[in-house]
């Protein structure tokens, strides 16, 4: 069952700011993702590729997906056909998978760029330097079945809120710096998302437009 309660309180928390919710709902069966389709939500994020996949071809068609976890370039062609928003771009390869796949689906596939920004260790996330790299890539510009939506970033693990704040704080500030400085053709700056069940309140007051939430809303997996 989905907790409705917290999520009206949620809904309610995230109005003044304009975030948008991503309900999380990986590792839960496909009767408690209808249940919440049925409640109102249509905004689902996944991280898996394979349970991403079957849960589409069984769920509402028009239920929003969005990737949300570590996506390998050879699992692109899965979910190409219907896939919204993928927030874990981390390399230019993966771009141009991303846009051949799409190319051959006649589609324009949502990306986000994931940035690195927690104080702790992570496989995934680029750099500053890696980024702009991307960014400022010569055939960047050829990828036109791809549109980079804005910034993905997860803050550090902790209970500092101070510290959880300064990383979220930093995201924003480097997403405004590259909506004025960089100005492509597939780069539409409008997206900045971070903020997950511990830290939503924080990442919205620091400019968020998506908070990816799934505990307070599903439970423990």
């Amino acid at each position: 069952m989905i907790n409705k309660s917290a999520l009206n309180i949620i809904t309610e928390f995230l109005k003044p700011f304009h975030t948008s919710l991503i309900a999380v709902t990986k590792t839960h069966p496909v009767e408690v993702l209808q249940e919440a389709y049925d409640f109102g939500l249509n905004v689902f994020g996944e991280n898996k590729v394979q349970e991403l996949v079957a849960k589409a071809e069984v769920l509402p068609k028009d239920i929003q997906w969005h990737l949300i976890g570590h996506l390998q370039s050879n699992k692109v062609k899965y979910i190409a056909p219907f896939i919204y928003m993928i927030h874990s771009v981390d390399s230019f390869k993966l771009l141009q998978e991303i846009n051949k796949e799409a190319k051959k689906n006649n589609r324009i596939i949502l990306c986000l760029l994931q940035v690195y920004i927690a104080n702790e260790d992570t496989k995934f996330g680029l750099d500053q330097k890696e980024l702009l790299a991307i960014l400022t890539h010569p055939e960047l510009e050829q990828l036109e079945h791809i549109q980079i939506k804005g910034l993905m970033g997860m803050a550090t693990n902790t209970d500092d809120k101070a510290q959880i704040r300064k990383e979220f704080h930093g995201l924003r500030e480097l997403f405004h710096t590259l909506s004025r400085t960089i100005t492509k053709k597939n780069i539409q700056w409008s997206e900045i998302s971070m903020g997950m069940t511990s830290d939503y309140e924080i990442a919205a007051e620091e400019g968020s437009t998506m908070v990816r939430i799934g505990s307070a809303i599903f439970g423990s997996r």
